[in-house]
């Protein structure tokens, strides 16, 4: 087949909203170019906004690169999204899309008319509540996300990423009796989500019910084993119910799976500084400074150690760095009394 006929074949089921003739298209139209037919980022869109739609976000970034990396691509599928709305200005779905490819290629706001439209033209469609209510999410208007979020589940209470996204955002603002419901809903749509389970965990984690939290992160682990971050989370609840050994662990699996996470470096480093293991801890510390030189953690550990080690003002130096660069502040208050009762005291 031609571009052309591809191009066609998929504006047809984007207006007819058939998303998996869609990608089918999309796919055979990235493999027909393959090998030596060249890059056509319009296909990989294709393939880009379908798994957005399903909820696939890291399939969907993979294709992003593909599709809307350089600028060059990003004017190709321009030209192709202008063209289908210039066709088909009636239809919801040629708004979606359009919509989608502007929240991707730097436009965020201005997706926000092509999602509205979209809603205008198909009040029953829940897909533009949902990517509007991350619009909304990202510029930090909460409240109108968690309307548009609660829209979405209203309108097709089967869509499983709208859930998420609500629960998510329960969650951020403090409302987690709220949040618990649709993370267990999630779930019951999509069993083999680890972000459903994940994102449960950390629920239950800030009601204080360690045990079922461990259980969500354990299954999140069992069904995405190579998420460094489900292995830190998993260690630090380990680090509350007191299981060092079992935080070390994880945050050690952690580490094989990225061997630059510098967050679970600091984490390891502090469990040494309380085992007396200093030297150990410190090596721990410069790691992750050198995977993040903004790490306020670890220069606070590296305080800990100097201060040990009777090194006064390299220990004062390493605090004022920490000091600087938190934003926590329950944690400055910490370093701060730890300075107090070592007799020095200064503005942080």
């Amino acid at each position: 087949m031609l571009d052309e006929e591809y191009e066609q074949q998929i504006e047809g089921a984007i207006i007819q909203g058939d998303w998996t003739s869609v990608f089918e298209a999309g796919r055979a139209w990235v493999q027909a170019r393959q090998p030596g037919g060249g890059h056509n980022p319009r296909a990989y869109f294709a393939l880009n906004f379908v798994h957005l739609i399903r909820g696939e976000f890291a399939e969907a970034w993979d294709t992003h690169a593909k599709s809307l990396e350089s600028a060059e691509d990003i004017e190709e599928v321009r030209g192709w999204t202008d063209r289908l709305l210039a066709q088909h200005p009636e239809r919801a779905n040629a708004h979606l899309v359009a919509g989608l490819f502007l929240a991707q290629s730097g436009h965020s706001e201005q997706s926000v008319a092509r999602y509205k439209e979209a809603i205008r033209l198909d009040p029953r469609a829940a897909y533009p509540h949902h990517f509007l209510a991350q619009i909304h999410d990202r510029a930090g208007r909460v409240e109108m996300a968690i309307k548009e979020y609660r829209e979405a589940v209203k309108l097709d209470a089967a869509y499983a990423p709208a859930r998420t996204n609500l629960g998510v955002a329960y969650q951020e603002q403090g409302q987690i009796e709220m949040a618990i419901p649709q993370h267990r809903e999630a779930i019951r749509l999509n069993p083999r989500d680890p972000v459903a389970h994940a994102n449960l965990a950390c629920a239950l984690a800030e009601q204080g019910k360690m045990e079922p939290a461990l259980r969500e992160y354990q299954e999140a682990i069992r069904l995405n084993p190579r998420d460094p971050d489900l292995h830190f989370a998993l260690g630090g609840l380990y680090e509350e119910k007191n299981r060092q050994d079992l935080a070390m662990k994880e945050y050690e699996e952690a580490l094989r799976v990225e061997p630059n996470f510098g967050a679970a470096e600091t984490a390891i480093g502090w469990i040494l500084v309380k085992k007396d293991r200093i030297y150990e801890a410190m090596e721990c510390f410069n790691r992750a400074l050198k995977a993040d030189p903004e790490d306020a953690k670890a220069y606070w550990g590296i305080a800990r150690v100097y201060l040990g080690r009777g090194k006064q003002q390299s220990a004062m130096e390493n605090y004022a760095r920490a000091l600087k660069l938190l934003k926590d502040p329950a944690i400055k208050s910490q370093i701060m009394n730890e300075l107090f009762r070592e007799g020095n005291t200064w503005d942080a």
